[in-house]
């Protein structure tokens, strides 16, 4: 599919104890994106966002700002491959 536009994005912050991984979920769902997000050890959180480029960028943005209790510090994103599945889930912390 040629529309398809992959970012894997890691945020940095007070990211982890503030619902974030609950609101990514939701928020990508209701923009029908595929992927998934999840805890690092390190006290970031990390997520792959798949799907229509303006979905994913808009995502990319609303995680700029995130749950009301998170402070979002820093984002990075990359271009990365799509997922093997569609919907999007929270995967275990690693």
């Amino acid at each position: 599919m040629s529309d398809l536009h992959t970012l894997r994005v890691r945020i940095e912050g007070k990211v982890q104890g503030v619902w974030y991984r609950g609101w990514t979920v939701e928020q990508a769902r209701a923009r029908s994106l595929s992927g998934w997000v999840r805890n690092l050890f390190d006290g970031s959180v990390e997520a792959l966002f798949s799907g229509p480029r303006p979905a994913v960028e808009d995502m990319v943005e609303a995680c700029r700002q995130g749950p009301p209790a998170a402070r979002v510090d820093r984002i990075e994103a990359s271009p990365d491959d799509a997922p093997e599945h569609t919907g999007f889930f929270q995967r275990h912390s690693i």
